[in-house]
């Protein structure tokens, strides 16, 4: 039993943060890893409260993708490489859309 059965919350598809679960794939093969690991560094330092796991993935070809519970919304080769804050205002819209970003709004 989840500490989320226990207490008797149910997350909904629907509600915020129901699929907290953000995994950033990289490409091996062109050394991305640094990059990955510093967006999500960054990603678990805006949503340390809202985020219940982040997994980095290995991958090849020139892959660089950003999911949030499965759905794509970062891809590098159709958006070229993000800027930290563009993902995360992705992430927020579908983590914690009231939370404020501060200055990464501005």
């Amino acid at each position: 039993m989840t500490d989320v059965q226990r207490i008797g919350i149910e997350l909904t598809e629907d509600a915020p943060g129901a699929s907290a679960r953000v995994e950033i794939e990289y490409c091996t093969q062109c050394r991305w890893l640094p990059r990955a690991a510093w967006l999500a560094q960054e990603l678990l330092t805006t949503f340390e409260a809202e985020l219940t796991e982040l997994a980095l993935k290995p991958g090849t070809g020139g892959v660089f993708t950003v999911r949030v519970g499965g759905e794509v919304v970062w891809d590098r080769r159709e958006q070229g490489f993000p800027e930290p804050t563009a993902v995360k205002k992705a992430v927020r819209d579908r983590v914690a859309p009231k939370k404020s970003l501060g200055h990464s709004e501005r």
